[in-house]
């Protein structure tokens, strides 16, 4: 079993995924506290720090994002975005690189659904 990562790791974990995915951008159009994953000029990552922790707020799909909430205490609702459609994650019991890892994959596959097909990464 995966040990706990802390909330500077999270959001490397983050960074480092949401990196390798094709077309994906990471912008700071809120200040070089957010950092903020973009494809197709639509966002599916942030990463920021919220009073005493690092968080990752991720596009997820609204049934799933309630069943995260349920089983993982450090799901919440997305920490200023969408309370349906988004999450917000930080470290804690159950978090690990390759549930975050998945969940970043998800937010872009989500986002890429939604984006015109002229504009989805080939």
């Amino acid at each position: 079993m995966s040990k706990p990562i802390t909330g500077a790791k999270l959001q490397q974990i983050v960074a480092d995924v949401a990196g390798g995915l094709p077309d994906a951008t990471c912008t700071r159009p809120f200040g070089p506290d957010y950092d903020v994953f973009k494809v197709g000029g639509k966002v599916f990552a942030m990463t920021t720090d919220v009073p005493g922790q690092k968080i990752v707020t991720l596009k997820c799909d609204p049934e799933r994002g309630v069943i995260l909430r349920e089983v993982h205490e450090t799901v919440t609702v997305g920490y200023h975005m969408n309370k349906r459609h988004w999450i917000s994650v930080a470290a804690g019991p159950g978090i690990t690189q390759a549930f975050v890892s998945d969940l970043v994959r998800d937010a872009y596959r989500l986002v890429v659904a939604g984006l015109p097909k002229r504009d989805r990464p080939e």
